[in-house]
């Protein structure tokens, strides 16, 4: 099947956090707390593809306040953090949103990303995964995590279902749409 004809069936993006919504960087303040850079293309991608009638979600095997701070600014609710079970955690939100596999994607970058690019529809590898994940996907990204790899991968599930052009109309009409990013 053509990566067109997969990204038509979608209607859940579900995407990791560390190395895919951001660079893999990690970095800790004085008092311990996690920080993450996140890309501004990317957010404003979730955040359309939720008024494009897309639903997305997080799993991702770290806890952090950002990803929670982040995901609600983006409109993002399944949020499952400190995974352990990637694939457990897509079996609950296929379960939950009423969903077979093939309707939904899942973008990742390392080894803990497999058992679920395996399951789903639309296995994406963002352009700076390793290269078992790059193997296991149906799309890789030209860009790379944390640097608009989500925006792409939203990008190509709108144009392929034909939602593009609605979009971009919207940005374009003044005071149509909230442009948080």
């Amino acid at each position: 099947m053509d990566i067109n004809a997969r990204a038509q069936k979608i209607k859940l993006l579900v995407f990791d956090v560390d190395g895919v919504l951001t660079n893999n960087q990690i970095i800790f303040g004085p008092d311990g707390e996690a920080m993450k850079i996140f890309n501004s293309q990317d957010g404003l991608g979730m955040a359309a593809a939720g008024k494009m009638g897309l639903k997305t979600a997080i799993i991702t095997g770290r806890e952090s306040e950002m990803v929670r701070r982040r995901c609600r600014e983006l409109g993002v609710t399944d949020i499952r953090q400190g995974s352990m079970d990637k694939a457990a955690h897509l079996a609950e939100l296929a379960a939950k949103h009423g969903l077979a596999y093939e309707e939904i994607g899942y973008a990742g970058d390392d080894l803990n990303d497999l058992a679920v690019l395996k399951q789903v529809g639309l296995a994406c590898a963002v352009a700076n995964a390793v290269p078992e994940v790059k193997a296991a996907a149906h799309y890789i990204t030209a860009r790379e995590g944390g640097r608009g790899a989500v925006r792409e991968i939203v990008e190509l599930v709108l144009k392929a279902q034909g939602k593009w052009d609605a979009l971009v109309a919207m940005y374009a009409n003044p005071g149509k749409v909230e442009t948080r990013q």
